[in-house]
């Protein structure tokens, strides 16, 4: 967990990678992919269709965007194929989350941060 007085902001490469992370994340279907692949160690493509309810073609372009993020892996074990989720993938927007959530909620010390740290209430303008 990140100390709030040594916050380190992502880098643009990181800024980057939390974007693609968070822009997969952000479709039912994808979150619905990643919970069913959370309820197994590895499962066949047939079955994330079954699961999931649209059509293949669908869920394969979801898991195409999932891969393309780094959030699933994909092996090819003719005929299936094998989906696995990376939760390491993961570690840049846990990261960010860690840096919002350490910061003081509204209306408590610290208010401002600066390069230096927090500013108290009463200095900051």
């Amino acid at each position: 967990m990140l100390d709030q007085n040594t916050v380190a902001l992502p880098s643009m490469i990181e800024s980057d990678q939390i974007a693609v992370i968070a822009k997969a994340l952000a479709h039912p279907a994808r979150l619905r992919i990643i919970a069913f692949l959370l309820s197994k160690p590895g499962c066949i493509g047939g079955d994330i269709v079954d699961q999931v309810g649209l059509a293949q073609l669908t869920v394969s372009e979801h898991l195409r965007i999932l891969k393309e993020a780094g959030i699933v892996t994909g092996m090819i074990d003719y005929p299936r194929v094998c989906y696995a989720l990376d939760p390491s993938a993961l570690v840049p927007l846990r990261d960010l989350i860690e840096i919002i959530a350490a910061r003081p909620p509204e209306g408590e010390e610290p208010c401002c941060y600066t390069g230096e740290g927090y500013v108290p209430k009463q200095t900051a303008k």
